[in-house]
């Protein structure tokens, strides 16, 4: 499978969202990328319920979204109706992992699991089985533009190990820090989805940026 390419909404301009929207269904993208943050789980706040039926009114691509927020058990169906096609919660905000990877299934989304940066690869070993994406932050979430971290390459690797041992489909996607100086090492030590914001949206032609990065 090739790998996809997924912007990040949060580094779009939100005075032109609808321009960035329709930039992104004119690319080479595969998917949207979509961060909800509470303030809470992460010291940051981003858009809720209504900008992301904003989004599903005018994307004709995936909505891959990513709950940076505590208690996510709370929200899953309401993030169904509004519009998310993957729905991914923190491995370090559920107390009960495999339950709301459940309810994720049960409500007709993808179910993905996030680990931070100091979460080893390996807590999720028991899970992979029924997990449908793991995104791996390769930097502290929260903000965007931050410096990637290094260490992530050894666990996209350990991580490539367990899905095999387990005969698994589970995709690998990267969020935090993926540019145009790391992209092709990350594809090609077996990342499945990259997740690119500032990259993309500070770009001078985010279409070219996004086919660059499609293309590997």
């Amino acid at each position: 499978m090739s790998h996809i390419v997924a912007p990040s909404v949060l580094s779009a301009d939100f005075g032109n969202l609808q321009r960035d929207v329709e930039m992104i269904n004119a690319s080479k993208a595969q998917w949207f990328h979509v961060d909800i943050m509470d303030g809470v789980f992460v010291p940051n706040i981003s858009f809720g319920f209504p900008v992301l039926k904003a989004l599903q009114k005018h994307a004709k691509k995936p909505l891959d979204v990513h709950l940076m927020i505590v208690d996510p058990d709370r929200y899953i169906h309401d993030f169904k109706n509004a519009g998310a096609h993957v729905l991914t919660v923190h491995y370090e905000a559920c107390t009960h992992l495999h339950r709301s990877v459940q309810a994720i299934k049960a409500a007709g989304m993808k179910a993905g699991v996030a680990i931070n940066p100091h979460t080893p690869v390996e807590v999720l070993n028991d899970m992979l089985p029924d997990i449908d994406l793991v995104c791996m932050m390769s930097v502290n979430p929260g903000f965007g533009g931050q410096k990637f971290i290094e260490n992530t390459y050894r666990k996209i690797t350990r991580l490539k190990e367990m899905i095999a041992a387990h005969n698994s489909s589970t995709l690998i996607e990267i969020d935090g820090g993926v540019d145009m100086n790391n992209y092709s090492k990350l594809i090609h030590t077996g990342a499945d989805v990259l997740v690119a914001g500032n990259t993309v949206f500070s770009s001078a032609n985010p279409a070219q940026t996004i086919e660059q990065l499609v293309l590997g």
